[in-house]
């Protein structure tokens, strides 16, 4: 099966097997044509996508050392996302899909980060997922190909998004997370970080599992401004604790909306799963580790190449939907939303 994926501002190419071996996973990012605008630009992340698609697509065939006669079909993300870069990608699935007489599918991106713990790990339904990234802090209830319940989403901001946004007010190169995260790692005491920036618990013994995050990118902004000098910089030590604290603050939301989550779902999961490019952070992962040993239930994250977008998870989800007789035909649309409970389901404590 080949994946494509091009939702937001990385333009990937995989080809993956049944048996969930991923032969190849070209990734082509836009770091450098996004960097000067502290953020991904939509008209130009749909031109460079345009631009790069085709080389990416014969690079992940080159790699994988397979024709296109040797595909079974061909998937690509038809949303959510951002529509230009959405429909580049669908487009040039649909093109090779018709070219080569190939059944083709489109993918919920989404899904494509809620299988992909079953092509790293193999794990069974159901499970718990937190799908936590830049654009998307959900928890839902695996159930099945195709059968997501959402049992809590954020009202307001994602968490990759207060990353982010807490990176760029700190002058870090973007994407902002992963510079945070190891501007962090330099605290020594964290301790006295957390309790030096008392920053928000939010929506605490608030029913249901919702999340936010807007109040933590406020209080995060305050504090700055507060420790900003006449000359416009932050000492180092001060922007580490910062980092520190804030990472806590996050990695521990998660975790107790997380809690809520599963003591309140209609069956009990067989795993407690992340997926998404936040659950590469390393302070998350071990929020979420400590919860489930708690919960007793083994805890599962795809490795930091099938965390962050790629074209291996929609090869993945297509080849779970193929596997149960379904394909789509050519008038599929690019979708800017496209929630995975399309019944909006939400539980509460």
């Amino acid at each position: 099966m080949l994946g494509i994926e091009t939702s937001c501002d990385e333009t990937a190419a995989s080809v993956v097997t049944d048996d969930a071996r991923i032969l190849s996973n070209v990734i082509y990012s836009q770091l450098v044509q996004h960097a000067p605008h502290g953020g991904v630009v939509p008209e130009i992340a749909a031109r460079a996508h345009l631009e790069s698609v085709g080389r990416v697509v014969d690079e992940a065939l080159k790699q994988a050392g397979v024709t296109w006669s040797d595909l079974s079909a061909v998937s690509a993300t038809a949303g959510p996302g951002l529509i230009g870069g959405v429909m580049v990608g669908l487009m040039t699935g649909k093109a090779i899909a018709a070219h080569l007489d190939k059944p083709f599918l489109g993918i919920n991106h989404l899904e494509g980060h809620a299988l992909s713990p079953r092509l790293s790990h193999g794990v069974e339904f159901p499970y718990m997922l937190l799908l936590v990234s830049g654009g998307h802090t959900q928890i839902l209830l695996v159930e099945d190909v195709g059968q997501y319940r959402l049992l809590g989403t954020t009202v307001d901001d994602a968490a990759g998004e207060c990353f982010d946004k807490t990176a760029k007010l700190l002058s870090l190169p973007q994407p902002g997370g992963p510079h945070l995260e190891k501007l962090a790692g330099k605290c020594t005491d964290l301790a006295s970080a957390i309790a030096r920036f008392d920053l928000p618990r939010p929506l605490l013994g608030k029913k249901g599992c919702d999340f936010s995050f807007s109040g933590l990118k406020t209080a995060v902004r305050e504090k700055l401004e507060a420790l900003t000098t006449p000359d416009g910089t932050v000492k180092e030590s001060d922007a580490v604790d910062l980092a520190a604290a804030l990472q806590h603050a996050i990695a521990g939301h998660l975790s107790a909306r997380l809690k809520k989550a599963l003591e309140s779902a209609p069956q009990k999961p067989k795993a407690l799963v992340a997926a998404g490019g936040v659950a590469a952070n390393g302070a998350v992962r071990a929020a979420l580790e400590k919860l489930a040993s708690e919960a007793g239930l083994p805890f599962m994250a795809p490795p930091s190449s099938l965390c962050t977008d790629n074209g291996a998870m929609i090869a993945w989800a297509g080849i779970e939907h193929f596997r149960r007789g379904r394909t789509d035909g050519m008038d599929v649309a690019a979708r800017p939303r496209w929630p995975l409970d399309e019944n909006r389901v939400k539980l509460s404590t």
